[in-house]
């Protein structure tokens, strides 16, 4: 160790400005020296006593961080079994420098609290000078601050290693640090502290990240197929859309550094994966659903860089770690155990998701739900899902189409009869269809159609838990959740005086509007899950050529789900399993865009409107819709090879050309004919 006015000479040297002598600290170390006497004031020559705050202040700084404390303490325990032996004491301090945490052996305690290696000391650059904790706040990177690297010459036997711990959001939480009182002069003795130091605060951070984002869906990614799941290198949460909302410190720099697709410099919060990887949701969605650990998927990033990846679902928080505050994300409702029906509904779709997701939060709820959408959109399917996602799966789920039922029957259908109330009636009566579904979910389908008289039956049910079969004089207890569902809007009803307004409120604890196919964005999901499920139902080859798919992507399908599962089935019943081909899909799938003769105005010529083919160019394109027509230019016409370049699957190519008024070349009507 130099002599103390060696020490204080060379400090203020450098902090003129001038160059470092041989073997002298880093230039991290000399900025901060150059820092403290020109920024702080302070003077290397002043005799230095730590500073501790006050109780108050302490307790206030542990209750602002307390949960992260609780995480933090653990790592700091599992390094310190690492550490202890060889003379090293822990802190943990905040984001100001202020030591709220300390792990060290009894033996140390007072030559540890002289040196400030204790609770409450506080370790800021501006009132410690350079120091371990106090320059890594300002630099905000691991480091080592050893001996004669300390700008007051009272703290120059320190050896310190130090990591920046940071928030999920970005933001600095704190400093790991991990200290001795002495320790050899050769600064590469503390080598492996610093690697402990760093990967332990890489530890904490995790741990805090996967605590904090609990509630959403996380993505980890690494460079080691094996070492994803407990190392990995990156971590991005994000909600059921697929939109980020957070990442870890190692995701932050690497996406700081990576041309984002969309080419703006939005944050990361906010952004989706797809703007990350080159894949689609379904990929993710595929990963997540996966069963199997052994499964990893090898992720393109727009870096050109390949990283396995492993989905973890959301989990909440278990009541043995609840002692800490609770934050606003301990409000968010427990979810249902993901169900393989309910997750298999959808692709990379927006609404669907949210629905999904909203599902697995009402499962389990006691309240009754209301899904509407067109007819033909999977309400019966949705309704299932939901059912076997709850804790009812192994219970009945009894299904009423009111719509198919004659009104004649309706009644004793749904609430059962005693022997002999009419005739033709069975000998022993009969079991409603409300009491079969005793415990488990009861759906009727088309609830609009159900006769006025049946509807004040019903809401009895609802309301009290009970039905009393015909010719019955006792009435039957049933514990069970109904959900409705329609195609019509059924407050039009009730304003027309055919449907209850107290009924309706009844059955819509929770309102669940299942969009239509033409909407959503998971049509080639939809299109190869349905042809699957065919396939096997008919014992034949489920395969499609390009030239089928591209006509059904391009359809409205006015009927929805039920109607494309109805397409796959016909193609495959006449391919004879040599694959569907555009001669194998009826013609309303494979019919031109109709032309329609508009009537013209007075003196003037007649106007060819083409609906399905707006014009290729316009004056008011904007900039997304020229870089699409140039990439559609620049592959011939060819979306596939479009959809692979873009990192998007062909239905949202499809789709943005509709949006933009682009159309293939070949889908225009011949020149003679446009006019």
């Amino acid at each position: 160790m130099i002599l103390s006015h060696q020490h204080v000479d060379e400090i203020r040297r450098i902090a003129a400005g001038h160059a470092p002598a041989a073997g002298t600290p880093d230039s991290l170390i000399h900025r901060s020296w150059h820092r403290c006497v020109n920024t702080h004031g302070l003077d290397p020559a002043q005799s230095f006593g730590p500073r501790v705050e006050s109780p108050t202040r302490l307790r206030e700084s542990r209750e602002r961080i307390e949960e992260y404390l609780q995480v933090a303490r653990g790592g700091m325990e599992q390094l310190f079994k690492r550490v202890s032996d060889l003379g090293y004491v822990l802190l943990l301090t905040d984001a100001d420098g202020v030591t709220v945490d300390y792990i060290g052996n009894d033996s140390w305690g007072k030559d540890a609290q002289r040196a400030g290696l204790y609770l409450g000391a506080n370790w800021k650059e501006e009132i410690a000078g350079t120091n371990g904790i106090g320059t890594c706040i300002y630099e905000q990177a691991a480091l080592t601050c050893h001996r004669d690297d300390h700008f007051y010459t009272g703290n120059v036997g320190l050896s310190c290693n130090t990591a920046p711990l940071f928030h999920p959001d970005g933001k600095l939480m704190g400093v790991l640090d991990v200290s001795a009182l002495a320790m050899p002069n050769a600064r590469e003795s503390q080598h492996l502290a610093l690697h402990l130091t760093t990967l332990y605060g890489q530890m904490i951070e995790d741990a805090n990240f996967v605590r904090h984002f609990r509630d959403h869906w996380i993505l980890r990614l690494a460079t080691s197929w094996a070492l994803v799941d407990v190392l990995g290198d990156m971590m991005l949460a994000f909600d059921s859309d697929g939109v980020l909302a957070g990442a870890s410190t190692g995701a932050r720099k690497w996406l700081s550094g990576l041309a984002l697709q969309g080419g703006d410099d939005a944050p990361i919060e906010g952004r989706h994966l797809t703007d990350v990887f080159r894949c689609s949701m379904d990929d993710i969605w595929r990963l997540a659903r996966s069963s199997n650990v052994m499964d990893r998927a090898l992720l393109s990033a727009f870096d050109h860089q390949s990283y396995f990846g492993s989905v973890v679902a959301p989990r909440m928080r278990s009541a043995a770690s609840a002692a800490g505050p609770r934050d606003v994300t301990d409000a968010v409702p427990a979810l249902a155990p993901a169900s393989p029906a309910l997750e298999r509904l959808a692709g990379d779709d927006k609404q669907m998701r949210a629905l999904q997701d909203q599902a697995r939060r009402l499962a389990n709820k006691r309240i009754n739900i209301l899904i509407q959408g067109e007819t033909g959109t999977g309400k019966e399917v949705f309704a299932k899902a939901l059912h076997e996602s709850s804790t009812r799966h192994d219970k009945p789920f009894v299904a009423v189409n009111c719509a198919s039922i004659p009104e004649s029957l309706i009644e004793s259908e749904l609430f059962g009869y005693t022997a002999g109330t009419f005739t033709g009636a069975r000998s022993r009566g009969m079991k409603g269809l409300i009491v079969q579904a005793h415990g488990g979910t009861l759906f009727l389908d088309e609830i609009g159609d159900m006769p006025l008289h049946l509807q004040t039956r019903l809401l009895r049910v609802l309301s009290e838990h009970e039905v009393l079969p015909l010719g019955a004089d006792r009435p039957i207890r049933v514990e069970l959740t109904v959900i409705a569902a329609s195609h019509r809007d059924l407050r039009q009803l009730i304003a027309a005086g055919s449907f209850r307004e107290d009924l309706y409120y009844r059955l819509c604890g929770a309102t669940l509007p299942l969009p239509a196919l033409r909407d959503r964005r998971d049509l080639g999901y939809l299109i190869e899950l349905i042809l699957r499920e065919e396939a096997e139902h008919l014992d034949t080859r489920a395969y499609i050529a390009d030239e089928a798919l591209e006509l059904l992507e391009r359809y409205e399908w006015p009927g929805n789900v039920r109607q494309l599962r109805n397409v796959l089935r016909f193609g495959l019943a006449l391919s004879d399993g040599e694959g569907i081909y555009p001669e194998h899909l009826p013609p309303e799938v494979t019919a031109p865009p109709v032309l329609l003769l508009l009537p013209p105005a007075p003196g003037a010529a007649p106007v060819v409107s083409v609906p399905q083919a707006p014009p290729v160019r316009s004056m008011t394109r904007p900039p997304e819709a020229e870089r699409l027509l140039a990439a559609l230019q620049e592959h011939r016409w060819n979306i596939t090879a479009v959809a692979a370049q873009a990192g998007q699957n062909r239905t949202t190519i499809y789709r943005q050309m509709k949006r933009f008024g682009i159309v293939s070349p070949t889908q225009l009507p011949p020149e003679g004919e446009r006019s």
